[in-house]
């Protein structure tokens, strides 16, 4: 079979609510992966894959075990996965790249797929408002905060981060979606576009699937989330659908 597809997934937030949930949402994500492996030229896995992580020059969080192994199968079988931070798993080092074979990427970038332009991204920190998130990533992407971090003990360290991240999910609450006005990342695709257009603008964070057109040209699209829908986008001859795993 020609493996001539391009998919696009977020959120999977694995972690999160509790191991025992995360353990039931990893196993149907290495089934997803291992049904689109047969025609999959590259897999893109759009921020906050994990519900947290940190490498120490030594420790690795534990757990993902499934997932982890299924993205070494699949580069082992020359697919590439790339995986974005999110703003859940900004502190990604090399480790996965040395270990997995995956391609890490902390920000946006822009791909060229036959004829069609791709603009992907994890979406956090985009456009305008949101300023105090703004402020908190550049502390906590700063080198000090993570040679702090990293002199605290993985045992009180990834507690703490966990309890932020949990208390940070609640205060966000449901994602709904109001109008493509009130999109943050929709104003952001608009004014992308004047500066460098593109065809498609591929985002997660927002935990909603989202399919909005830009212009005439391009098309914003929100991949949802892991937790309760199961959504993914696929490219197949020039044009990305959204859709739902149903296994």
């Amino acid at each position: 079979m020609i493996k001539d597809k391009i998919y696009f997934a977020s959120d999977f937030h694995l972690g999160a609510p509790n191991m025992a949930e995360s353990h039931k949402r990893e196993k149907k994500i290495v089934q997803w992966l291992s049904e689109i492996e047969k025609d999959a030229k590259a897999i893109y896995l759009v921020g906050d894959i994990f519900d947290f992580w940190f490498e120490y020059n030594k420790v690795a969080p534990k757990g993902f075990v499934r997932l982890l192994g299924k993205i070494a199968n699949l580069t082992d079988k020359g697919i590439q996965v790339h995986l974005f931070a999110g703003n859940h798993d900004l502190w990604m080092k090399d480790y996965l790249e040395k270990e997995i074979g995956a391609i890490i990427h902390h920000g946006n970038i822009i791909i060229q797929e036959g004829d069609k332009k791709i603009l992907i991204g994890h979406g956090d920190g985009l456009g305008s408002g949101d300023n105090l998130y703004k402020i908190l990533k550049k502390i906590f992407t700063s080198k000090i905060c993570k040679w702090i971090f990293a002199r605290l003990h993985p045992n009180f360290a990834f507690t703490l981060a966990h309890t932020w991240s949990n208390n940070s999910r609640k205060g966000v609450g449901e994602a709904k979606f109001i109008s493509k006005e009130k999109e943050i990342l929709f104003g952001y695709c608009q004014e992308q576009q004047k500066i460098n257009p593109v065809d498609y603008y591929v985002f997660g964070h927002r935990h909603l699937p989202l399919e909005i057109k830009i212009d005439k040209k391009a098309t914003y699209i929100n991949l949802g989330e892991w937790i309760s829908q199961k959504n993914y986008g696929v490219l197949e001859k020039g044009i990305i659908k959204l859709e739902t795993y149903r296994q």
